[in-house]
């Protein structure tokens, strides 16, 4: 089936992952001008016509620039609907605010939803993301939802590296079903570690669940934040008897303290990929950083081509 002739346009949250897309794709991104009034108001304007074509739109949420990235982004998105674009596909590599996904305190927002309908109410007609924080976060979306699921550019990884004695570790229960699928690639078991929550951004490893003396551990989680999690569950590891530590994560947040935690939590390598761009202030010895820009080429052409993407999304 021809491909449907399209455009992409990016935000300026991730320039470089979207270089590496247009590279991947030999497609020149489309001509858009970003700017910021003196008053911090947001200013967009598409500087070539899109009649008639689909738009695909890359921006992904960026540490301490949420709610900048988020504006620029509905902006984005209106003016391609107001410019008589047949489709407008939103691509958000890291969904902000997918972690308030429900009600966890009297009288608080369930802020992913109210993301969700602010993208769809900017004229969204299809969202690609990675690796949302639940799966329940994709109801909160009147259009389709793409989840694309990373597991598999992690276990290429690590099978590489040839590691033996592997243990897949799940820094809560929560994450265990993820963690099942990178650990069924690997051919590895389980262990989930148990942990509370005393406040935002804290949490205390209280249990290890699973077989990890002697063992290779590859702790898999989402994102990595504060850090303040996997630090603890590096530390608990270790007093469990694990041997070598690696640490993987589709997101790298970094946020706060994260940088001083994880160059002493004792990783051997700490791998992300490039959902959210690392500044060099974020960048320390053991980062390795896996890009997604052929994977979510791939996804464009199966949707401009109206194949199936759904090995992409399990």
């Amino acid at each position: 089936m021809p491909e449907n002739k399209y455009t992409i346009f990016s935000g300026s949250s991730h320039p470089e992952l979207a270089t590496e897309l247009a590279r991947a794709l030999k497609k020149k991104p489309g001509e858009i001008k970003l700017s910021t009034f003196s008053c911090g108001e947001k200013y967009v304007a598409l500087q070539q016509t899109i009649r008639g074509q689909e738009v695909f739109i890359l921006q992904t949420c960026r540490d301490q620039f949420v709610n900048d990235d988020y504006m620029e982004l509905f902006l984005m998105i209106n003016a391609a609907k107001l410019s008589f674009a047949t489709k407008v596909h939103v691509i958000i590599p890291h969904f902000g605010y997918a972690r308030q996904d429900k009600v966890h305190v009297p009288r608080e927002p369930i802020s992913a939803k109210v993301m969700a309908d602010l993208l769809v109410t900017s004229g969204a007609d299809h969202v690609i993301t990675f690796e949302l924080h639940s799966d329940q976060n994709q109801a909160f979306f009147d259009v389709p939802v793409d989840n694309v699921i990373v597991h598999r550019l992690f276990s290429d990884y690590f099978k590489k590296k040839k590691l033996k004695d592997i243990t897949v570790v799940s820094p809560d229960a929560g994450g265990a079903k993820n963690a099942k699928r990178f650990a069924d690639d690997l051919g590895a078991p389980i262990a989930i570690l148990h942990k509370a929550r005393p406040e935002h951004n804290q949490s205390v490893v209280t249990h290890v669940v699973g077989d990890v003396k002697g063992r290779t551990c590859i702790v898999y989680d989402d994102m990595i934040d504060t850090a303040g999690s996997v630090a603890n569950a590096a530390k608990a590891l270790r007093g469990q008897g694990a041997k070598d530590l690696y640490l993987a994560a589709t997101h790298s947040i970094f946020s706060g303290s994260a940088i001083k935690r994880l160059s002493k939590a004792g990783y051997k390598e700490v791998v992300v990929t490039n959902t959210m761009p690392l500044s060099k202030e974020k960048k320390f010895k053991g980062l390795k950083q896996i890009s997604i820009a052929p994977l979510l080429a791939n996804i464009i052409s199966s949707v401009t081509q109206h194949k199936s993407a759904s090995k992409w999304f399990y």
